[in-house]
């Protein structure tokens, strides 16, 4: 009996295998260009709803006056498990209550202005946060995209020994063959450092839900909050009796008498109008990289002590430095702009990657045109979808289906693209005439922004 597997047979494993490969570096350019676009959340929110009220600061009372109305505005819906309260900060000048239902934008003199409206802020975080998916599948997913950033910087850097010395080498006579090598690897030097850090934090990110779970399940009985408790703080009993609203503006005074050097930036009321609530105020520390140190009120406003974050374990203070050192958003406008011009290289280094190697199989006999179009739809889909949910949002309103229309959109895209006949193959600087245009349509409302603030 003849075993041996047949030349059709391989070529359709080969086919396959590669169809794996695009489907890798697909997710790879998604995540890398919606974490490049992210890198001004803030920002966004604000073009997404110009009208919002803007304060520079607000008092305490106004903090206490804005949680009262929307505890009442709660009245007759099931009961909310916390409710978060964003003061004003440079970035994002605005006083924004949430709770588990809702969210409202709060005026100056903390009544509520009208309800909070960024869904496509929300849609594209979540995106490169989860990929639209459950939370723990969607990150742990992203993860892993992480990890296959590191392993791909390293693993080229080895592969190349002239990498650095030719880092300043720029064959850029096109977008094909050699310069099109040569794009790839000099942004690929370039960026390093900065794709080693994102990847490594974003690993580090989207896996922790898995090490928590592990966590939790080896050494707290299953519990996933005893297991960060070390690292971020305890909740406290609850006790869901009864209770009147907490004194935040207590809370809020006392941050700024017993720690003047930090900037409370966010309020959160764990369990509020029970007797088990209490009150965690989240502060910057200037010049420090950690996302903030959270500060723990009974509902009095009595201090109860800290989490650590700032002082503590030299693991806590590494934890929660992954934040601002993935996202960028640690010292203002020029650090954003350089990340997201070193993400928009990156994002350009996944690109060509996959392209070179497409080149490669063509150049060995192995071409598949289906494979090599379907790469192309995703390189300037990708793009054109995304800019087909900001003119949605813009139109439709902060109801439009974002999530619907953008994986419909880039299915319908993708699956065009594999239809096409090898003969309507797209131009290369067709394709990058599409992507180029997709993203200027996204981000000059962006920068009219920037340039009025």
């Amino acid at each position: 009996m003849n075993l041996a597997i047949g030349k059709p047979t391989v070529r359709k494993a080969l086919s396959a295998h590669a169809a794996i490969g695009l489907l890798a570096g697909a997710f790879l350019y998604l995540v890398c260009l919606t974490g490049t676009l992210i890198v001004f959340y803030e920002e966004w929110q604000r073009v997404e709803q110009p009208s919002a009220p803007e304060m520079a600061a607000v008092a305490p009372d106004v903090v206490q006056k804005a949680a009262t109305n929307v505890l009442d505005a709660e009245k007759g819906k099931p009961r909310t498990t916390h409710l978060f309260v964003h003061l004003p900060v440079k970035a994002l000048p605005r006083l924004t209550v949430t709770t588990d239902s809702q969210a409202f934008h709060i005026d100056r003199n903390g009544a509520i202005a009208g309800p909070e409206e960024n869904s496509w802020s929300e849609f594209l975080l979540s995106l490169h946060y989860e990929l639209n998916l459950p939370a723990i599948v969607g990150m742990t997913l992203v993860g892993i995209l992480g990890v296959m950033i590191v392993a791909l910087s390293i693993s080229g850097v080895i592969a190349h020994p002239r990498i650095f010395r030719d880092a300043f080498r720029l064959r850029a006579r096109g977008i094909g063959g050699a310069g099109l090598a040569d794009w790839h690897n000099r942004l690929g030097v370039w960026t390093l450092p900065f794709a080693l850090a994102i990847a490594l934090t974003g690993a580090m990110i989207g896996l922790a839900n898995i090490a928590g779970f592990g966590l939790a399940t080896a050494f707290y009985n299953g519990d996933i909050e005893a297991a960060y408790a070390p690292i971020f703080g305890a909740e406290a009993e609850p006790d869901s009796t009864p209770a009147g609203i907490p004194d935040t503006a207590a809370a809020l005074r006392h941050m700024v008498s017993d720690f003047p050097g930090v900037e409370p930036y966010y309020v959160i009321i764990h369990d509020p109008l029970t007797a088990g609530q209490h009150v965690q105020v989240i502060a910057h520390h200037p010049r420090r990289l950690i996302f903030g140190e959270s500060y723990f009120f009974d509902a009095a406003g009595r201090f109860q002590g800290k989490a650590g974050l700032s002082d503590g374990e030299t693991g806590q203070q590494f934890a929660a430095s992954v934040y601002k050192l993935h996202f960028g958003n640690y010292a203002g406008l020029p650090v954003k702009i350089a990340y997201f011009l070193l993400g928009l290289a990156l994002t350009t280094v996944v690109a060509t990657g996959t392209s070179i190697w497409l080149g490669k199989r063509q150049r060995r006999g192995l071409d598949n045109f289906r494979l090599r179009n379907a790469w192309h739809g995703v390189v300037w889909g990708i793009p054109l979808v995304l800019a087909a949910t900001f003119l949605a949002r813009l139109i439709l309103g902060n109801g439009a289906p974002l999530i619907t229309i953008f994986w419909g959109l880039a299915a319908l895209i993708l699956g065009l693209s594999v239809a096409l006949p090898a003969y309507l193959r797209l131009r290369p600087m067709l394709i990058v005439a599409l992507t180029v245009a997709s993203l200027l349509s996204i981000a000059t409302p962006l920068i009219l922004h920037l340039l009025r603030a």
